[in-house]
């Protein structure tokens, strides 16, 4: 699958939007960013213009972007996120221009983010069909999550998924690998406040930055009949060697 030309268009948000927390992104990260992660789901999990996708906390369209002038007529894309304002934006320039590219508001509540919201996160059930998707993906999304709350997503998204379908999914790992590093204060991410299952780096707001256990990331995949695809392919975030950026992907599949 190529990639799209990142180009200043309508489609790509205000760099107001694209600027996340402490995180500050140029216009040319959001695209670079995004085809950097189409690769590793084409080359990891394969993607292919066929698939019926799901993109769990999808921002402001950054993979739909990418994905909207590759997917075939038998493709489809869905993306839902929290942030209102987001989906407006995605609804308007995105899927005004590609009418199958389709976007949806989760109300959920969070404080920084959407604190209004009405539904809370580990009871939250997805707003569709068993079934519906061959891909489901998930960036940057269980980093910023408690284990009541992936508990809850990871049942969604074996529900929603087809047999056979597979799951693309971003985490901080805790493993003797990338303790040691953080142990040794080479890790970029200070994960020392203990929580339920991991570690967070903020002991204030766990859901800055959220590490699981791998061995429980393993357990939850295999008890919701998954098949992890072997071997995890792990980030750089602890300042390990890694050609897949900066966060560890998991790839399985529904079985």
């Amino acid at each position: 699958m190529e990639t799209m030309l990142g180009k200043k268009d309508s489609m790509t948000p205000p760099r107001r939007m694209i600027n996340v927390g402490s995180h500050s992104f140029t216009r040319s990260d959001f695209h670079s960013v995004g085809q950097t992660l189409l690769e590793y789901m084409t080359r990891v999990g394969g993607l292919s213009k066929d698939d019926q996708i799901l993109d769990v906390g999808c921002g402001v369209g950054r993979m739909a972007i990418q994905l909207a002038p590759l997917l075939s007529e038998k493709g489809s894309y869905n993306g839902f996120d929290i942030i209102k304002e987001s989906i407006d934006h995605c609804t308007k320039n995105i899927s005004s221009r590609y009418p199958d590219i389709r976007f949806h508001h989760a109300d959920i509540f969070n404080s920084n983010y959407n604190p209004d919201g009405k539904y809370i996160s580990d009871e939250y059930w997805f707003p569709f069909e068993d079934g519906s998707f061959s891909f489901v993906l998930l960036t940057s999304v269980f980093t910023h999550m408690l284990s009541s709350e992936v508990e809850n997503y990871m049942k969604e998204i074996q529900r929603v998924l087809k047999p056979g379908g597979r799951c693309f999914i971003t985490f901080f790992l805790l493993n003797e690998e990338s303790k040691k590093l953080i142990s040794e204060s080479k890790s970029s991410m200070n994960f020392v406040f203990p929580i339920e299952h991991g570690m967070t780096a903020d002991a204030v707001s766990p859901e800055v930055a959220v590490a699981f256990e791998e061995e429980y990331i393993r357990q939850k995949y295999n008890e919701l009949g998954f098949t992890i695809l072997d071997p995890i392919h792990y980030g750089n975030w602890c300042e390990r060697t890694s050609d897949v950026g900066f966060q560890d992907i998991v790839m399985a599949t529904k079985n």
